[in-house]
């Protein structure tokens, strides 16, 4: 699960961190959920956000299990946003890549390019999951 903090004043967006928390395919469900609970828990209380943003789950026919999968960690880190009484806002991805590149359909790598620029962010991140969270955070700064 990857996920992305930034400060939002009238003058500038900044970056304060982003990064993934990462399970083990060996472990069994309750263990990798249990690790995604501590890993919000820990942000939550590091970062103190204003509000929590998460992508909706859009899920294909033919993948039916990859939903329930998410569904499962979305589930954590819902409960995580209740138990701090925060605010949970979701975007599917379409809108937020049209807050953030002005196409709903544009690419991952022209999300990552548009929200590299914005955050001043030289050396791109591992994994384009982490610029996706990014983005998230920035569309929901500018809807």
């Amino acid at each position: 699960m990857t996920y992305g903090v930034i400060d939002v004043d009238k003058k500038k967006i900044a970056l304060i961190e982003a990064g993934i928390i990462s399970t083990s395919s060996k472990d069994q469900t309750p263990k990798r959920l249990e690790r995604i609970n501590k890993g919000i828990n820990k942000l939550i209380a590091d970062t103190k956000p204003d509000c929590l943003v998460l992508e909706k789950i859009y899920a294909h026919y033919r993948h039916p299990a990859t939903s329930y999968i998410l569904g499962q960690a979305r589930g954590v880190i819902c409960l995580a946003c209740a138990q701090a009484k925060i605010p949970l806002v979701e975007y599917a991805a379409t809108r937020v890549k049209k807050a953030i590149v002005g196409n709903g359909l544009a690419s991952k790598a022209q999300v990552q390019r548009m929200v590299a620029n914005t955050l001043g962010i030289v050396t791109l991140p591992k994994y384009k999951d982490v610029t996706d969270a990014l983005a998230m955070a920035l569309a929901h700064s500018a809807i």
